[in-house]
């Protein structure tokens, strides 16, 4: 009898997500990418894998013992606070940033604390040589007898190392660098990328060991290298700041054990980095007396409010065509802004140069700076200064009325908090109980808070 033989189909493979598919497709099903499904050779048509016998028995959840995923602090307290509480052992954490933001320093810093907090930690360095490292933890005071570094990029020695070492927290610098010698390719690509994380991060499960895998970003921004990446781990964190602005956010992206609306504030200095709790005074001039052309204004980042100040400056223009220059919001914003003003208010600044910045290179793109920004606007216009310890949150429509926003109660309890006396809300939000010492000043149109932050003669 002629032995059956199974029948094959060729199978294909998006190099991002791992998206698999019977045939060739130009864009991926999946993560919508172009160019990234990939022959991977013939596929069997049937099921492969067969049922085996059960090496651990399923166990019902309420008898699941919920010790081994209690948190540990790393002692840095908006990292902390981003991850939802501290470190979760087994967790692999993935931190993503453009060059020179900040990573590395970040990381010397946990690893310090957490070695004077009685803990191990082993930072593996694939892109800098062991003595540029110790130079910079020797600037930031991290030097620490339990803070190990190796300098590897093979895989092999770095699993050798977490055998070696025991340590109780891992740091790898970076994903890109490492490669394997049984996967062909040079190191940040796609397949060697893919078997790196897939590896470290088995080694993390099995120990119970909390490990971060810092990681490059294209020029859009996104984590580079395989999508897959981003799902294996639990959390993914980019590190994101101006280079002209000592400021830098960390935003959790992705975190199976905490909140995704978390924002950690952190500022570089000449001896590291620091977390800053109260980023009030990054963002606020607060000037002994009150300037034309600015308004406070409370932001929502996540889940945190974040205060901040816009300044505008209308000046005479020389031009044909006068300038508009905007500097931390949105240039399309404020055109449509300057239309409703000379629409519904008879603000004229079509001959006039326009410039919008914020203070302490804070970026606002939400609609709730709109009240704030039309202000700022209608007082470097008037040349006229908004009234002191004044602030306004609300959305303005094409039509001049001041639309609700979300969170209005914590926007002014955070204005209270940072001394603000008077506050400008939508008429239609609801701010419940409000805090000792601040005023609301509900208004219909952006007309009528013009008139009320304006003072007249």
């Amino acid at each position: 009898m002629a032995a059956t033989t199974r029948k094959t189909s060729p199978g294909y493979r998006c190099t991002e997500c791992g998206w698999t598919a019977v045939k060739w497709v130009g864009r991926c099903g999946e993560c919508q990418a172009w160019g990234t499904v990939m022959e991977a050779g013939a596929a069997p048509a049937g099921p492969a894998t067969k049922a085996t016998s059960v090496t651990t028995p399923a166990t019902p959840l309420p008898d699941v013992s919920a010790a081994a995923a209690s948190r540990s602090a790393t002692g840095v307290g908006e990292f902390d606070r981003v991850l939802g509480g501290g470190l979760v052992p087994g967790a692999v954490i993935l931190l993503a940033g453009e060059p020179g933001v900040g990573k590395s320093t970040l990381l010397l810093d946990v690893a310090a604390r957490t070695a004077r907090a009685g803990g191990r930690v082993l930072y593996v360095t694939g892109e800098e040589s062991a003595g540029q490292v110790r130079l910079r933890a020797e600037r930031i005071g991290a030097l620490e007898q339990e803070v190990l570094l190796a300098a590897e990029t093979d895989l092999g020695a770095v699993l050798a190392h977490l055998d070696h070492a025991e340590p109780t927290l891992v740091m790898i610098d970076s994903i890109q660098t490492i490669a394997s010698a049984q996967i062909e390719g040079t190191p940040g690509g796609v397949g060697q990328v893919r078997e790196v994380s897939s590896a470290l991060i088995q080694a993390a499960k099995t120990r119970g060991l909390p490990m971060v895998l810092v990681g490059h970003v294209t020029k859009d921004g996104s984590v580079a290298g395989p999508r897959i990446v981003e799902h294996l781990v639990d959390v993914v964190c980019h590190f994101e700041g101006d280079q002209h602005s000592p400021l830098r956010l960390l935003r959790a992206l992705k975190n199976r054990f905490g909140s995704v609306d978390e924002v950690g504030c952190f500022q570089l200095v000449d001896t590291g980095i620091e977390s800053v709790s109260d980023p009030s005074g990054l963002f606020l001039s607060r000037e002994a007396e009150s300037v034309p052309g600015t308004c406070p204004t409370i932001t929502i980042d996540g889940k945190r409010p974040l205060p901040a100040e816009i300044q505008a400056l209308v000046a005479p223009s020389a031009l044909a065509n006068p300038r508009r220059a905007t500097s931390g919001v949105d240039g399309p914003r404020v055109a449509m802004l300057l239309a409703v003003l000379h629409r519904r208010v008879g603000l004229a600044v079509a001959a006039d140069d326009v410039y919008v910045s914020t203070v302490g290179g804070a970026r606002v793109t939400e609609p709730a700076a709109d009240v704030a920004l039309a202000l700022a606007l209608a007082s470097a216009r008037a040349d006229v200064p908004v009234r002191s310890n004044w602030a306004a949150v609300g959305e303005v429509a094409l039509s001049g009325a001041v639309r609700p926003v979300s969170a209005t109660a914590q926007r002014v309890a955070e204005a209270a908090r940072l001394g603000f006396t008077d506050v400008i809300v939508p008429a239609s939000t609801e701010t419940g109980r409000l805090p000792a010492g601040v005023r609301v000043h509900p208004v219909t149109s952006v007309a009528q808070a013009v008139a009320l932050a304006l003072p007249r003669d």
